[in-house]
């Protein structure tokens, strides 16, 4: 809109008071800028006001004072004096006929047939009839508008052309918006001035002399804009407008600026208002408003934004010659002026070697504090502009940008970030390295960095800084990583920009063969410090990203530089919250230690940290919470050496075989080592620290959960939830000076008095019950050495529980040790005496010695308990022995095997399958000890002669009244300490069962003494598993074997009463029917006599079965009375009264009471097998008998 330069616009100084009605203001000004303004002056000086007060009274009548001497005045008021509803209606008819028409330019009801042109027909007119005029052209603009869909057009209009009558037209243009709002919204007008001549200078008088609407017109007009407004005639002269309306009202620019970005329209505008903006600012050392306009749209999280700004870069750039005019050109020179700005002053053109320079004096003159920041937010920006919105930089631009990208920082944090983001710059858009002398320039600087690193991080005190990133880039080329390299500059720059990898290839010569070589890498890093106190809180890139690359790549080993050490440092150097680096290098440093850079040259790998390094950080552990004043080991580098120790033990079994067949073996850490360090009191403290810890925790899980089963134990961690929960903060409360003051030695003396006197050592027990876990750990020598006083007579029950319970404590921090100090003070006074102590290995590999204890034990229900919990770790931890030997030993595997004619598999299989049959052995002769603890002795057998027995037949019929007596006998069995412990075993094999079912077949295959039948499948629930392999068993050829599968088969009918029962004990009986058919007179006497029994409780579970079990009954007492007929006596009365059972059941009472019926059972008395066996099927029958007619 150049047509409008000559006019004079509103000024911000008069917009503003009219704004405020500053009357004082308005008087000040002159009669032009007066001019522009009288139309509303005057609507405010005739029209009655709302505001009474005494104030407007005052400042009207200086109005009217003003507008006194304003010839133009009058005019207006004529305007005023129109009839504007009768207008009005005249308008809305040409409205309708224009509709009607279609419109055309037909007849116009506002104005009649015209005489002359437009500006005459104005010049010779009333004021009524230049109403008509220019509202008749205005609704033809509208409604053009309207019908025209966007596409712009411009309006030839004498009325809005001619100069001598834009005055009046604009006074006539204002009076008619503001009577007749309904038929001329400001909005459309607005719209509509933008389509004739002079419409910016029109729109701007509307919008002052209506200073209210200034944001509703500006939004109207952006929202109808172009999404790219350089484009067109259109979206340019709307800019235009809106960037003269700004003008006018410069505080409203920014927001008006916010409503282009909000709606993604007219960029230019938003650029243009910057621009303005910019011009206007003081400050020149900060960032300027224009370097965080355009950084905000590109780097914000708004992709819509983002994607709509880059395209107004990139359409910018595809017109052929950039105009001055030109936003855009206009956005980049001021840019520019902004780089060179802060350039340093002096600089020469020509190049000198560093070498020759005086050292102290710098040719390259430094760049100024003040304007580091303003300089990385130059960098950013540039980059956000080539990578997002693809400027492409004219050659002075890059050529200043490579001037800043090269100047020297002074050592702050500011600096350090510059260094970095020009670093990484050159990196991403290597073309503006363009000339042989600009890339000798980079070198130049890039050497200086390396010079320089150091002193930047001592006098910036700034831990992640440049050197670390230019040795990570420099291991990246090296090893052609070059998406890591993508990825690091992305991240530093903190933009997402494409970089092609061909575009590196120049910088990766220059770094491999120039400044960086592999070998210089590998030196340099070694002699990097460690970063002190290391934490995910520092941030950036740290020489752990550049250790981590190097041990990937395998330069040290390929350089032979020892880089053990410095990890070793590194981690006793952290602390928490955990940086997430420190996992992978370890993982990839224990990789480098046992895996050869190269199978030809098999001895190039990285040293182990050693045994005593290891041992060093854990010092002073044992002694519990107390001694951790004293370490100098932070928790985070005990956690992260154990991590080590176990992912190294791991990778080198997993890696057995492979280095076997590479005929390397790499050293193991000892046994003795790994029993030293306190592994579940490190994992306890994880527990609790898991949030800072990041996977750490987890990851220590895992490895213990593979190689540590024993010490992932269920039972201990519910126990550790009771020992580290609310309840034990209470007992802390409790916790009293006295308690605290108990010695061990205290302790040590209140057993040797435990004889004579129990209540000092009750009293001390009980006190220490409050302290900690950790603080109980100088107690656990003394309180296992002593346990075997425990076993003898007379030892209070309470003490005994308290002692097991604070074992029970100390098994959550130092289970191991724990384990083998209980098992040496438990053995057998005899083995106690000849000094025969069990090491941890010793128990792993035969973990059946915690069973050969002090017999006492086993009926000590507290000692007996520790005793099993102890057990079940050893079984546990053998399995994972003999585990990880099988993997130490792979290479046997791989030995061409001696006449072998099995093939090459048959070796490994063999070798596993010893090992699980040798842990099956293991596992059942456990169940077996055990189960032979749960019989009781025969002292106790003589103690219970007159009670119910603990084993008592659960199956046996209910007598005819319970005595007083016999229940009190069997109460106190109940209470007996036999009883506490077959439930302690029980519960034992039941998860032992669970764990593995295999353990159950196995052991009922053995067999076991039938009067424990009634105990296991009672007190073990999972014995239900057995009704799986029963008909496997039953089919053994073992006559015993058969018998306790049907004796097993009648407990678990009467305790699982399931469809699955009922099928099997069919089988049962029909097993039964089979092999009474074919055993020999003494096979069939061993076999029916005690089976038969086991048929009542088929039928007290299954009552279908009777007929079957009567019919097998009756067949039995046949086949025994056919073998007795063959002799001299007659056998007819027992089968008379078999078959009477049978068919009258209901006399069977009467039979039993009937003393012939006695006296010729008595008859029938004898030694032979068969007459027995009819007894016993008799007894069976009536047995069968008696509980159908009792209803049981």
């Amino acid at each position: 809109m150049a047509e409008c330069s000559s006019l004079q616009f509103v000024s911000p100084y008069a917009f503003e008071a009219m704004q405020k009605v500053d009357v004082v203001r308005l008087a000040a000004l002159s009669d032009p800028e007066l001019r522009l303004l009288l139309p509303c002056l005057v609507r405010m000086a005739l029209c009655a006001p709302a505001d009474q007060s005494q104030s407007w009274a005052q400042d009207k009548k200086l109005i009217l004072r003003l507008l006194s001497g304003v010839e133009a005045v009058n005019s207006i008021v004529a305007l005023l004096s129109v009839d504007f509803h009768a207008l009005e209606q005249d308008a809305n008819k040409e409205q309708q006929l224009r509709l009607k028409l279609g419109g055309g330019s037909g007849e116009s009801i506002l104005v009649s047939q015209l005489q002359h042109g437009l500006t005459l027909e104005f010049e010779h007119s009333d004021s009524p009839r230049r109403l008509r005029l220019v509202l008749s052209e205005l609704l033809a603009i509208m409604n053009k508008v309207s019908e025209s869909n966007g596409e712009f057009f411009l309006k030839s209009s004498e009325l809005f052309e001619s100069p001598v009558y834009l005055e009046e037209a604009a006074d006539v243009l204002c009076i008619l918006q503001a009577e007749l709002p309904s038929l001329l919204p400001i909005v459309d007008v607005a719209e509509a001035l933008l389509h004739v001549k002079n419409g910016a200078w029109f729109l701007c008088l509307l919008v002052a002399n209506v200073p209210d609407s200034f944001n509703e017109v500006c939004r109207g007009l952006i929202k109808n804009g172009e999404r790219q407004d350089e484009e067109s005639i259109g979206g340019r002269r709307r800019t235009e407008a809106l960037r003269h309306l700004c003008k006018m009202n410069p505080s409203q620019a920014l927001r008006v600026r916010g409503m282009v970005v909000e709606e993604c329209h007219l960029p230019g505008l938003g650029v243009a208002l910057t621009l303005d903006h910019t011009k206007n600012e003081s400050s020149e050392d900060g960032v300027s408003d224009l370097v965080c306009f355009v950084s905000g749209l590109l780097l914000g999280t708004n992709a819509k934004v983002r994607t709509w700004f880059g395209t107004f870069i990139r359409n910018g750039q595809q017109r052929k010659r950039e105009n001055i005019s030109s936003v855009l050109w206009q956005m980049r020179r001021q840019l520019l002026l902004e780089l060179m700005g802060i350039l340093p002053t002096v600089r020469s053109t020509h190049i000198v070697e560093e070498a020759d320079a005086d050292p102290h004096v710098s040719v390259y003159s430094g760049l100024k504090e003040e304007h580091v920041v303003k300089a990385s937010a130059l960098l950013r920006l540039y980059c956000a502009l080539m990578g997002i919105a693809g400027l492409k930089p004219t050659d002075e631009e890059a050529e200043q940008l490579l001037q800043l990208m090269t100047s020297r920082p002074p050592a702050t944090p500011a600096g350090v970030r510059f260094v970095s983001l020009s670093f990484c710059m050159l990196l991403a858009f290597s073309t503006l390295v363009s000339t042989p002398e600009q890339e000798q320039l980079m070198v130049m600087w890039l050497s200086w960095m390396i010079k320089e690193e150091a002193y930047f991080e001592s006098i910036s005190g700034v831990s992640a800084s440049f050197g670390e990133m230019l040795l990570l880039v420099a291991m990246y080329f090296h090893s052609n990583q070059l998406s890591a390299i993508i990825d690091l500059v992305c991240s530093t720059l903190g933009m997402k920009i494409v970089i092609k990898p061909s575009s590196l290839s120049r910088m990766k010569t220059i770094f491999t063969q120039e400044i960086f070589t592999e070998q210089v890498v590998t030196a340099h890093a070694v002699r990097v410090p460690v970063t002190g106190n290391l934490s995910a809180n520092i941030t950036g890139f740290l020489p752990i990203h550049c250790i981590y690359q190097l041990l990937r790549s395998r330069s040290f080993t390929k350089h032979k530089v020892s880089i053990k050490d410095w990890i070793y440092r590194q981690l006793c150097e952290t602390t928490t919250p955990l940086h997430p680096q420190l996992l992978p290098l370890i993982d990839v440093y224990i990789n480098s230690v046992l895996t050869p850079a190269s199978k030809s040259n098999p001895e190039a790998t990285n040293q182990p940290v050693t045994e005593q390094e290891i041992l060093n950080v854990f010092q002073g552990l044992a002694g519990g919470e107390n001694a951790r004043v004293n370490q100098h080991y932070s928790i985070t580098a005990q956690l992260l050496v154990l991590y080590y120790v176990l992912s190294y033990e791991e990778a080198l079994l997993a890696n057995t075989k492979t280095l076997a067949a590479m005929q390397r073996k790499p050293k193991s850490y000892s046994s003795a080592l790994m029993d030293q360090i306190p592994i579940k009191y490190l994992i306890r403290q994880a527990q609790g620290l898991q949030q800072e810890l990041g996977g750490l925790h987890s990851a220590l899980l895992r490895l213990l959960a593979t190689n540590y089963p024993h010490l992932c134990i269920v039972d201990d961690w519910i126990c550790e939830e009771q020992i580290t929960g609310t309840d034990a903060l209470l007992r802390r409360m409790l916790l009293t000076n006295m308690a605290k003051n108990h010695s061990p030695k205290q302790l040590q003396d209140a057993f040797s008095m435990l004889s004579g006197n129990h209540t000092q050592l009750m009293q001390i027990l009980e006190h220490l019950t409050l302290l900690s876990a950790g603080e109980l750990i100088p107690y656990a020598e003394v309180l296992t050495s002593n346990m075997n006083q425990l076993l003898n007579a007379g030892v209070p029950r309470r003490v005994l529980q308290t002692v097991n319970k604070l074992w029970m404590v100390l098994n959550t921090v130092m289970p191991r040790r724990l384990w083998v100090m209980t098992v040496n003070a438990l053995q057998p006074s005899v083995k106690i005496i000849r000094q025969q102590k069990y090491t941890q290995n010793d128990l792993m590999i035969d973990p059946l010695i915690v069973l050969r204890c002090d017999q006492r034990v086993h009926r000590c229900p507290p000692l007996m308990d520790i005793t099993l919990h102890m057990l079940n770790g050893y079984l546990l931890a053998s399995k994972a022995y003999l585990n990880s030997h099988l993997k130490e030993t792979a290479e046997q595997d791989i030995r061409p095997p001696q006449n072998n004619t099995m093939g090459l598999e048959a070796p490994e299989v063999t070798r596993e399958e010893l090992k699980n049959a040798l842990l099956a052995a293991q596992d059942s002769a456990a169940v077996q000890i055990l189960l032979e603890i749960c019989l009781p002795t025969d002292e106790e057998k003589g103690h219970s002669s007159n009670s119910h027995s603990l084993l008592k037949n659960i199956q046996s019929a209910a007598g005819p009244g319970p005595q007083i007596q016999e229940l009190e006998e069997e109460e106190d069995s109940l209470l007996c300490n036999l009883r506490e412990v077959q439930c302690l075993i029980c519960c034992l094999l039941h998860q032992m069962y669970i764990a593995d079912p295999n353990i159950v077949k196995l052991v009922h295959f053995q067999g076991y003494p039938c009067e424990l039948l009634a105990l296991t499948v009672a007190g073990i629930p999972s014995m239900h598993i057995c009704l799986d392999f029963i008909p496997e068993l039953i089919a053994q050829p073992e006559l015993e074997k058969q018998i306790f599968a049907i004796q097993l088969l009648s407990y678990l009918c009467i305790q699982y009463a399931l469809p699955k029962s009922l099928s099997v004990a069919r089988l049962a009986i029909n097993v039964m029917g089979t092999l009474l058919t074919v055993l020999t007179q003494s096979k069939r006497f061993a076999f029916f006599m005690p089976t038969l029994p086991c048929l009542v409780s088929f039928c007290q579970a299954f009552p279908p079965l009777y007929e079957d079990i009567m019919s097998l009954l009756i067949q039995i007492g046949q086949v025994c009375a056919s073998d007795v007929a063959t002799q001299t006596r007659d056998f007819d009365p027992i089968i008379t009264r078999l078959q009477q059972l049978k068919e009258k059941p209901n006399e069977v009472s009467r039979l039993g009471k009937d003393p012939s019926y006695k006296s010729g059972a008595k008859d029938i008395t004898s030694l032979d097998p068969d007459v027995q066996l009819c007894q016993c099927v008799e007894n069976t029958i009536i047995e069968i008998i008696n509980m159908s007619v009792s209803g049981v």
